[in-house]
């Protein structure tokens, strides 16, 4: 079976899929009738990580283009997107609402650790799905103690591999200084980096300095690792911290080896207002098509996104990496929900969210795509290392695979 929808400007999404039940064989969940699909969100749109927020917006503009233009088998897929403010007690309260005042049939794309920790007992207890949710720490991928919870973020241990080994390769002999979240977010980061060093780790870190993500600044922690002697600085902070410490490390005259954690990648939100010139240089692991660099113009995915943006959200910035990955994960999720049919259970939804295979979302670099089984629910697991030449990102890799976690 082939389901489609046509977007815009001649913009053709195509899925093909098998579904589990006959045509006549409906089964709904909470949220689904046989003219809508409710699915709940929370966001950052104010607080610390507001700027995160336009990927909420990006995927509530995706479904109203999928909506206007005849939804999902019919039905109409309703995104409420609410505010949590990067609050775990706020992410709590608006999830509370969306499960149990809005019926929806599943959280999708929750952003960040804290904000997603704070209710995956909740949702696992509930058998709600908590989808596609957007942090790549260890405990969303643990289908054994959370089969309810899956991500869509490469995992962040895995990527410190990876860094790890091309450590490892070019600069054996690197004293590194590591800035890290003090929470499940960082420490992962600061887990997988020691995972992949293995017994020279501890030899080869020379400092590791945290920060809560309400401080106002890191200035003083990457004072003290220039002091330390480091001349790697891996910097796995979040947009807004990163770039204060990228700028911080150029203004006080620190020249490291500079790896930036992708989830700080963005051009428009973390490396212009760091500056261009002192973001010359920096690694960062990446897996999908940067907007703005010249070689996307010609691929297919990346005009499709363009136009969309063009026409329902005008406002947002295109050449924003947070956008294009807003419409990516938009575009899975209406995948996953296609391939559901007429089984719009929470169970069928997670059945074929865990079942992708060589899935290509829109803008994943070439070799790489989406893969998930019942005991691997990471979606994402190679990368391309890219290096910054101050206009745009440049691989200088190929694919890195990391085909499972230690």
């Amino acid at each position: 079976m082939v389901a489609r929808w046509i977007a815009p400007l001649a913009i053709a999404v195509v899925c093909a899929f098998g579904t589990n039940v006959s045509a006549n064989d409906k089964k709904y969940g909470p949220g689904v009738t046989d003219a809508e699909i409710k699915i709940g969100e929370t966001m950052p749109y104010s607080g610390p990580l507001s700027n995160v927020g336009t990927i909420g917006r990006t995927e509530i503009a995706y479904f109203q283009m999928l909506n206007e233009h005849g939804g999902i088998h019919g039905r109409k897929v309703t995104l409420i997107s609410l505010d949590d403010a990067y609050s775990p007690p706020k992410a709590v309260e608006q999830v509370r609402k969306l499960v149990e005042a809005e019926r929806v049939l599943a959280i999708f794309s929750i952003i960040g650790t804290p904000t997603s920790a704070a209710v995956q007992r909740y949702l696992n207890e509930h058998k709600v799905p908590q989808i596609f949710i957007q942090s790549g720490a260890p405990r969303f991928a643990d289908p054994q103690q959370y089969p309810w919870t899956m991500p869509i973020s490469p995992g962040y241990a895995d990527e410190a591999r990876v860094y790890a080994k091309y450590i490892l390769q070019s600069m054996p002999g690197a004293k590194i200084a590591v800035l890290f979240q003090n929470d499940d977010y960082g420490k992962a980061y600061l887990g997988g980096l020691k995972e992949g060093l293995g017994d020279r780790a501890a030899k080869m870190i020379v400092m590791e300095a945290s920060y809560e993500p309400t401080d106002a600044t890191v200035d003083s922690q990457v004072i003290s690792m220039q002091a330390s002697g480091a001349d790697l600085f891996f910097n796995t902070a979040i947009p807004r911290m990163a770039a204060q410490a990228i700028r911080k490390a150029y203004d006080i005259g620190w020249r490291p080896v500079h790896i930036l954690a992708s989830v700080s990648a963005s051009i428009p939100t973390v490396l212009k207002p760091a500056g261009f010139e002192k973001s010359m240089g920096l690694i960062s692991a990446l897996w999908g098509i940067t907007p703005g660099d010249p070689r996307a113009a010609q691929n297919p995915d990346f005009v499709a996104y363009l136009a969309f943006m063009k026409r329902y959200y005008s406002g947002g910035d295109p050449n924003d990496a947070l956008n294009f990955a807003g419409y990516s994960w938009a575009y899975t999720l209406a995948y996953v929900l296609d391939r559901c049919g007429d089984d719009l259970t929470r169970e069928n939804l997670m059945y074929n969210a865990t079942h992708l295979k060589d899935f290509h979302a829109p803008g994943l670099l070439p070799g790489i795509a989406f893969n998930t089984s019942p005991t691997d629910y990471r979606p994402i697991k190679q990368f391309v290392l890219h290096r910054f030449d101050g206009r745009t990102w440049v691989p200088f890799t190929d694919v890195m695979e990391i085909s499972s976690a230690k």
